[in-house]
């Protein structure tokens, strides 16, 4: 009798999801994660904005923060506030040059606090989050269709995502995250190349390499 109930209000529940969906927002979305997901790899530059209005904080008060990533399936090469991040597709090894420190975890970071991780980019939305349409944008000569997605955990600490899809590219242009402490942080995509020729070692951390270079590994 549980187990009928248990999965009487599963479905119950994901009904309530999907309508509240909007399934043009849906059917967007999935054209981009196709057409991105099939390039061999991407190489991403981006810079980050933050702005918070209840603190008296505005887009253009500092200098953007700038940074690039390579992407390959789940495995990615992220440069980032001064240090780098190598996903594998099975351990992440963050890399601080500045202390000469490396830490290294199992599997990806955790997306449990509603940060959107380099490696779910092109798939995060298919869970967690109703969808709907938002503003048309032109910028930059860009025709930009921005999505708003609301996350269903209530107790996330992202209150709300916008994608801003170029709908020439059909690409991602500007993703905008909403937190729960009213902080916006936005990611602007300014370079964008596919299919590059890398090393099979690209996504490989060089451990004999850094200890020579007296690095220390956690």
């Amino acid at each position: 009798m549980k187990k009928i109930i248990s999965l009487f209000l599963s479905l119950f529940l994901t009904s309530i999801v999907v309508s509240q969906n909007d399934n043009s927002a849906h059917s967007l979305l999935d054209a981009v994660s196709e057409k991105m997901g099939a390039y061999k790899n991407m190489f991403i530059g981006f810079s980050q904005t933050l702005s918070n209005e209840e603190a008296g904080i505005k887009e253009d008060d500092e200098l953007p923060i700038k940074g690039t990533i390579h992407l390959q399936n789940q495995k990615y090469r992220l440069n980032y506030l001064g240090n780098q991040f190598l996903f594998d597709g099975n351990k992440l090894f963050v890399i601080n040059h500045d202390e000469k420190e490396i830490s290294i975890s199992d599997n990806d970071l955790s997306g449990d606090d509603g940060f959107i991780y380099p490696s779910k980019l092109l798939t995060f939305y298919k869970e967690g989050y109703t969808l709907k349409m938002g503003a048309i944008e032109k910028t930059q000569g860009r025709k930009i269709q921005f999505v708003t997605l609301n996350p269903i955990d209530s107790t996330s600490e992202i209150v709300k995502v916008e994608l801003g899809i170029d709908l020439d590219s059909y690409h991602i242009f500007k993703l905008i995250q909403t937190g729960a402490n009213t902080s916006k942080t936005t990611f602007t995509i300014t370079q964008f190349k596919k299919n590059r020729d890398l090393t099979e070692d690209f996504f490989t951390f060089d451990e004999a390499g850094f200890v020579n270079k007296n690095y220390i590994i956690d």
